[in-house]
């Protein structure tokens, strides 16, 4: 039964806002007449129409679910269902909770489809940009095997986890950032401004300015004619390399170069395998079937190049290779994710061997990844005042030489 969305008055003449299910408009209308109500409004929820968003709706509307209260919401429907909840009713109750309109909404609709008789996993996948194939194929997988309590737990667990490796490195990447553009804003002003209004001082004087104070003063000139242009160049620059890398495989090339750095080469492959590691854990634990596992994990990969590895392995898995040998032969994979499938398939755990490969890896990709933030904070400092040093230099060296020709 499809859901709606109204705008009445009621007979106190205040406009009441909710949404209720019906066969049609009209009957929606009709119910809520009959709670003596005047509708104003009735309209058909997000998704009921099948009409996929715009571009235009994507840019000015944010998604319902964030991750975290993605993770949240996974965390409260798993507990509700555990419980012996019905999942019709635990999706009425969390939705009778949401303070967020469109959110509530949103749990009306599926709740709709649910009672229809729609699997939730297929009410799920009508919104896409609010739940992802992974998040949608786990769900199935769930109520196909009867335990979608325990699949929304350990779906809760892996964003939690996925949530807390992406803070980390976050956290890690803000405070270098900040202090790098920190840093390029207080030397362009001191170039720009400070460096020419202290030489206009000089600029009587028939005295030879010192070399750094010389060099100093060209790169003054050159900021503040050209700079503009330097801004242009970059921005063509950065169009440029987002045009190439729309192309697959230019694209494909530039990932693969980009694992071959030294040290954020190796953090991306880290992060990337613990993301494929617990996805591929979570899905064949939660019984889907190691090919369209296999599948669904490699999507998740945003480095090309091992996402290709990733769809080799498949093709490979597909003609009956084991899955270890499968991804000990991509070689971009680390070795500890081969290893741990191996185990797995000896030992028959394998989700839980992939599961567990999964943390390590991310805790290892935390450890380099705070580590690299620990040695830049003091090299951006040291070289930030270095520079501001040089410009001050540049700028006493003049004063001091005028100084001593006084005397």
């Amino acid at each position: 039964m499809p859901a709606f969305s109204f705008e009445a008055l009621d007979s106190e003449g205040r406009v009441r806002r909710g949404t209720l299910e019906a066969d049609t408009a009209r009957a929606a209308r009709s119910l809520l007449r009959a709670q003596a109500l005047v509708p104003l409004e009735v309209g058909t929820l997000q998704g009921q129409d099948g009409a996929a968003p715009t571009l235009l709706q994507r840019l000015l509307t944010r998604p319902v679910f964030n991750s975290t209260t993605l993770a949240v919401w996974t965390r409260q429907l798993a507990g509700l269902v555990g419980s012996g909840l019905q999942l019709e009713r635990a999706l009425t109750a969390l939705a009778d909770e949401a303070e967020d309109e469109r959110q509530r909404q949103l749990l009306a609709t599926l709740r709709a489809e649910v009672n229809a008789g729609s699997p939730f996993a297929r009410a799920l996948a009508q919104f896409p940009r609010e739940f992802s194939p992974i998040y949608c194929a786990v769900i199935g997988a769930g109520e196909a095997s009867g335990g979608l309590a325990q699949v929304l737990e350990r779906l809760a667990d892996d964003l939690e986890e996925r949530q807390q490796l992406r803070g980390k490195l976050i956290g890690a990447a803000l405070y270098p950032a900040i202090v790098t553009v920190v840093a390029i804003a207080i030397v362009l002003f001191l170039v720009g401004y400070v460096v020419p209004q202290v030489a206009s001082v000089f600029a009587g004087s028939k005295r030879a300015l010192p070399l750094l104070t010389v060099v100093m003063l060209a790169i003054s000139d050159f900021v503040r004619d050209y700079g503009w242009l330097v801004l242009i160049a970059i921005a063509a620059i950065a169009l440029s390399a987002r045009l190439a890398l729309k192309n697959a495989g230019f694209h494909q090339k530039f990932d693969a170069w980009w694992l071959r750095l030294p040290v954020v080469g190796r953090l991306a492959r880290g992060y990337n395998a613990a993301r494929f590691a617990g996805t591929l854990g979570m899905l064949a634990g939660a019984g889907v079937p190691i090919l369209k596992a296999l599948q669904a994990a490699a999507e998740t990969l945003s480095n090309r190049a091992l996402r290709a590895d990733a769809l080799e392995a498949v093709v490979l898995v597909r003609e009956g290779a084991p899955l270890a040998s499968a991804l000990a032969r991509t070689r971009r994979f680390p070795s500890l994710l081969a290893m741990f499938a191996r185990l797995g398939e000896q030992t028959g755990q394998l989700p839980l061997m992939l599961e567990r490969a999964a943390r390590q890896m991310g805790a290892e990709v935390q450890r380099r990844a705070l580590q690299l933030a620990t040695i830049l904070e003091p090299l951006l400092i040291v070289a930030m005042g270095l520079v501001v040093m040089l410009i001050v230099l540049a700028v006493l060296q003049p004063i001091i030489e005028l100084n001593q020709f006084v005397k």
